[in-house]
């Protein structure tokens, strides 16, 4: 590795220990939040650790905030976008067309337990809202980094849910929405924790205890 590099890394790492902040996964291993591969769940009792690792702040503002800054979905073969993956991954009997379209297959939403049968009554979540991020860390990241958030296939980011829930949770953290499913509130929380801990994301007070009440679920 060039010198040059080493010194900027061991820079980032030293900074993030003087702070107390955990470096994101992105920094410390040097790779980026790219592929399909999905990473392992973890359990709630890491959950529980990572969460109390989060910095604490206060909640920003939404000025500045485009859903054109989280450029999105990207596509993911030939055919595919990430909405479209998402929808064969998270359905069952999945059948599209040539332009990777879903013409057939069935989905249980995991935030009310719903079925559907027609892609369209399922809307593409982000666990952790583009406005959310934005008002927690994202605001000042590159485009680049923006990007690589609202297409993540890696993390447990994006779900395939019951459409109006989608609209009804729009940028809510889980202070102030929760899925109405109360045995996937395990979860979701796991997943919220996951997702702002890799991106280096910050949580409220209020949002802290929410994710807390939601933990003891598992």
């Amino acid at each position: 590795m060039p010198r040059t590099r080493v010194l900027v890394l061991l820079a980032v790492l030293a900074g993030a220990s003087l702070t107390g902040c955990k470096v994101p996964d992105e920094l410390a291993t040097g790779a980026q939040p790219t592929g399909t591969a999905a990473a392992p769940p973890i359990s709630p009792s890491e959950a529980r650790t990572e969460l109390a690792a989060l910095k604490i702040a206060v909640r920003g503002t939404m000025d500045g905030y485009s859903r054109d800054e989280f450029p999105h979905w990207d596509k993911v073969d030939a055919n595919c976008d990430t909405r479209e993956q998402v929808l064969k991954r998270d359905g069952k009997d999945v059948k599209t067309d040539a332009q990777c379209a879903p013409k057939s297959g069935t989905w249980v939403s995991p935030y009310d337990g719903r079925t559907w049968h027609k892609a369209s009554d399922v809307d593409i979540d982000h666990v952790v809202p583009l406005g959310q991020a934005w008002i927690s860390g994202a605001k000042s990241w590159t485009r680049q980094r923006r990007e690589q958030f609202a297409n993540d296939l890696v993390r447990p980011q994006l779900k395939a849910v019951t459409d109006n829930l989608n609209e009804q949770k729009s940028d809510k953290a889980p202070d102030q929405w929760k899925p109405p499913l109360v045995s996937y509130w395990c979860t979701y929380a796991t997943d919220w924790i996951v997702v702002k801990r890799n991106y280096g994301l910050t949580i409220t007070v209020p949002e802290k205890t929410a994710l807390e009440t939601m933990l003891e679920h598992c």
